[in-house]
């Protein structure tokens, strides 16, 4: 895929606006909720939100989409990864907490986490943070 070397005013333009996107009242409640009651032990809780009857399906979905789209603009080289990341990772803790049980969440929709994954494995400033994610989702998970 495409990369930048460096990020330019043009990143930090189209950084401001998915901060701006973030805190639309629909997408803020919804992150919200992803952030706060989604943490799957096992397989069965990671694929439950997936279906249309769950509490947590539409915002599950907007909080995924949302970043995908992201991600996705770092994957092409639109927006430099490493300094998205910088601005703000908590799509990568949505990603991180599903990380277990991709392959069966791309069994129900093989588009989830396709360009979170790629941000993962290709932005150094990713890998660091997901570090910190995976550690706080291991103590977060041994005491629920």
């Amino acid at each position: 895929m495409l990369t930048k070397d460096y990020p330019d005013h043009h990143d930090a333009d189209l950084v401001l606006r998915l901060y701006d996107m973030r805190r639309e009242s629909i997408m803020r409640e919804s992150r919200a909720a992803i952030n706060s009651k989604y943490w799957p032990k096992n397989q069965d809780e990671a694929l439950a939100v997936m279906k249309s009857d769950h509490p947590l399906n539409a915002p599950f979905r907007q909080v995924v989409t949302y970043w995908e789209m992201a991600y996705g603009m770092a994957k092409w080289g639109i927006v430099h990864a490493d300094f998205m990341v910088e601005s703000s990772s908590e799509g990568l803790l949505v990603y991180a907490k599903a990380e277990p049980y991709l392959e069966q969440i791309r069994q129900a929709n093989p588009s989830y986490f396709v360009n979170a994954e790629w941000v993962a494995k290709n932005s150094p400033a990713a890998q660091k943070q997901l570090e910190r994610y995976r550690a706080r989702i291991k103590r977060t998970l041994e005491s629920k």
